[in-house]
């Protein structure tokens, strides 16, 4: 068994620990949000530092959207495993995961107001339906 952090280390926000068995199932222990890190939060939250396509399942330990909150964009680009969590932890993530959606679009539409000469265009994250 490997075991790989990819958020939450050395940061408190970005929860993201992949576990892989000697028979390559790939477990994900949350999948969080990279919040309040300046400029580099969205570059964060842009690359998973694993292939979500090869992740069999993913375990949320409870509703935060610093470990809930990229779960759509993990969907988004490939994943189609199982999900575990408890039932509380469905209901609130499926609220917290829209709010978290509507201020990321709210602040990639102020970004992009804001832009300086060369600065790229700042994503929205992905919506789907819960």
């Amino acid at each position: 068994m490997k075991i790989a952090f990819h958020g939450a280390a050395r940061t408190v926000t970005g929860s993201k620990h992949l576990i892989t068995l000697k028979n390559n199932t790939q477990i994900l222990l949350d999948c969080g949000l990279f919040q309040g890190m300046g400029h580099v939060t969205d570059k964060l939250n842009d690359y998973f530092g694993f292939d979500p396509k090869k992740i069999t399942y993913l375990v949320l330990s409870h509703a935060h959207i610093d470990h809930c909150g990229l779960l759509p964009k993990l969907v988004a680009d490939g994943f189609e495993g199982k999900i575990f969590c408890t039932p509380a932890t469905m209901d609130l993530s499926r609220i917290l995961m829209m709010d978290s959606a509507k201020i990321q679009m709210q602040d990639a539409e102020f970004s992009n107001r804001h832009l300086r000469e060369g600065e790229e265009m700042r994503k929205r994250f992905i919506l789907m339906q819960m």
